[in-house]
């Protein structure tokens, strides 16, 4: 599976996701509701891993997580507003 394929299931899952629950919830809700949808057309993804800065050859853990790791290739964001 291509970049491109992979990048396409994930929005029609967040779509689906979208669907579902309407506007207004917090990026929680749609963050575990997103891992069910994937889970249940069994994508693979990792959730809430730490991402630690590089600066001058240390490693510092500075709070970052990535929200989703999908297929070790896609990194998703879960941003939620109520309107643009």
């Amino acid at each position: 599976m291509t970049g491109s394929e992979l990048t396409e299931q994930i929005i029609g899952a967040a779509i689906e996701v979208h669907r579902a629950l309407g506007p207004g919830l917090l990026e929680s809700a749609y963050e575990l509701c997103l891992c069910r949808e994937l889970g249940l057309q069994e994508i693979p993804f990792q959730r809430q891993l730490e991402l630690p800065i590089c600066y001058k050859g240390l490693k510092l853990d500075a709070g970052y997580r990535i929200d989703l790791l999908v297929a070790d290739l896609v990194v998703v964001e879960i941003k939620s507003v109520d309107r643009i």
